[in-house]
């Protein structure tokens, strides 16, 4: 070949696509040695091949074909060549945007299989063609989708990741629990019932060493789907969200209309009750209608931690109690209390509001006489390092469960090992490797983690000391932020009642264990068994 022939020759870029319906790299490689022969047959150069494995022609969303269409403006290629139209794009829309973008950078678009020469002919022709693509796909996925409902009718496994929680039966196809992630999803609906937020739950799961299906923390993000997830009451449910909008975008909170989800009761083994469940709906519902905290002009020493023990008591669900400025009498004068916010929504509350330096002033009272004080520090620091031993128990109990599942995963990594040795190869079983592999690291560096965690350390009667005095400089300076941060360490709940208040304290001491006799607006101590420092 001559020099001036290199230089009139034409540049070609292939783009190869298969989708996940059943096909593999095999696919790819026919595409490419069907475009090889072409450009060989045309005198044409094909310098680059854009692949796309496992991506829908439905969507734009492809890595190579978004790089392709990016480099058809850089004079990199002449053409673009592919096996079929139905490659390129099965959206009418998407097919002729592209098209377009191709063309105004100076780029033809070839079909191997289907000789399109610019005549107006052709033009009709391949209109009908991405017609035919775009139908094919729309009555590929109705087909999918009858199939998907007649499995989910079975209550069976209809793809994608099961729920935390769940893992799914080989032989059955049908959900199961997976012990190993059923604590993530009590830890969460017991915690957030108690009246804790997503970060201190996020805290506690990090503590007990779970993990996503992906090795991650579990975030914030993943409490709010798990909370709302009506799977884990034991009722089967598909088809319950929106379908993808024309960006192929779906939104995960849009529900579909009632009659095209399909739902069956005892379907799935339950992980939580249905009472429970509906509890928490209950006050996740009337957590959305209240206003931001971090709207509030005035800052509430005990927001998040106050509640309305008559609602409680009489309807059996915990309404905080919100902050309320008012101004009265003749000088206007301003008023800041806590109200219950059932008295707003709903008008079914008799509890009185109740004044903020009134009760915030007895829960710093209370936080001096029970726990900040001289006389209580050695019961306290006696206390607190056995809470701690108690806690390193549990810790070693995790690094057992974990070293168990370690040894499970080297098992299954020696027997695709051996499997290999003996002449036994293919793409799924390197990957299942590769997937074993990651998930060993993962869990050798959850085991060091903690290990860690375990501290051998005996909490001193010096260090609570210390803590004593840095409180009371607190208070004394008025350091409200810095108060607040010691009452939400060291009070678990403050429960309001018409005619006193009980105060729940996190710190396990005997001493504090005996209540006081109620009195109007009186705190009441009592024992809370949660954690402590």
């Amino acid at each position: 070949m001559t020099p001036k022939q290199l230089l009139t020759m034409v540049r070609v870029a292939a783009y190869v696509r298969y989708s996940s319906d059943n096909q593999r790299d095999e696919s790819l490689d026919a595409q490419i040695r069907a475009i090889e022969i072409y450009c060989k047959q045309n005198g044409y150069e094909l310098i680059k091949v854009y692949a796309d494995r496992a991506k829908t022609a439905t969507s734009d969303k492809r890595p190579e074909f978004q790089q392709m269409i990016e480099d058809s403006d850089k004079n990199l290629f002449d053409i673009v060549v592919v096996h079929k139209l139905d490659r390129f794009s099965r959206d009418k829309y998407d097919s002729t945007k592209y098209k377009r973008k191709l063309k105004v950078n100076g780029i033809k678009l070839l079909s191997v299989t289907e000789n399109l020469d610019g005549s107006p002919e052709s033009v009709i022709l391949e209109s009908l063609l991405e017609g035919m693509a775009e139908y094919y796909s729309k009555n590929l996925a109705r087909e999918v989708m009858k199939g998907m409902k007649e499995t989910a009718h079975q209550c069976k496994h209809t793809g994608g990741l099961p729920p935390i929680g769940y893992s799914v039966d080989p032989a059955t196809k049908k959900y199961i629990v997976n012990e190993n992630e059923r604590g993530i999803v009590e830890t969460i609906f017991s915690m957030f019932l108690a009246g804790y937020g997503y970060n201190q739950i996020v805290t506690a799961l990090q503590e007990k060493g779970y993990r996503s299906r992906y090795g991650r923390p579990i975030g914030k993000n993943n409490l709010h789907d798990i909370l709302r997830n009506e799977k884990y009451t034991g009722t089967y449910i598909f088809n319950l969200t929106g379908s993808k909008d024309a960006e192929g975008k779906r939104n995960s909170h849009k529900r579909k209309d009632s009659e095209d989800v399909i739902r069956v009761e005892g379907g799935m083994p339950t992980i939580v009750s249905k009472e429970l469940f509906q509890q928490v709906q209950a006050k996740m519902d009337a957590n959305k209608q209240k206003a931001g905290r971090q709207k509030a002009k005035e800052l509430y020493l005990l927001s998040g931690l106050i509640v309305c023990g008559e609602c409680l008591k009489n309807v059996g669900f915990e309404y905080s109690l919100i902050g309320n400025t008012k101004y009265s009498g003749r000088n206007k004068l301003k008023y800041v209390t806590y109200r219950c916010g059932n008295r707003d929504q709903n008008k079914d509350c008799c509890n009185p509001e109740l004044r903020r330096e009134y009760v915030e002033n007895y829960v710093i009272t209370q936080l001096h006489e029970k726990i900040f004080n001289d006389s209580a520090i050695p019961t306290l620091a006696m206390q607190l390092s056995e809470y701690q031993a108690k806690k390193n128990t549990a810790f070693q109990a995790e690094a057992a469960r974990l070293e168990k599942n370690l040894r499970e995963t080297e098992k299954q990594i020696n027997n695709i090992v051996n499997a290999v040795a003996s002449g036994v190869s293919n793409a799924a079983l390197l990957s299942k490797l590769e997937d074993l592999e990651a998930q060993k690291m993962d869990l050798e560096q959850r085991i060091l983690e903690q290990s860690s965690k375990k501290q051998q350390t005996v909490i001193t009667e010096d260090a609570l000391r210390q803590l004593l005095a840095s409180f009371k400089d607190r208070v004394a300076d008025r350091n409200i932020p810095e108060i607040k941060k010691f009452i939400s360490s060291y009070v678990e709940k403050v429960i309001v009642y018409k005619e006193y208040v009980e105060l729940i304290l996190k710190v396990p001491v005997t001493a504090l264990e005996e209540k006081q006799k109620p009195q109007p607006h009186a705190v009441v101590v009592s024992h809370g068994g949660g954690e402590g420092i």
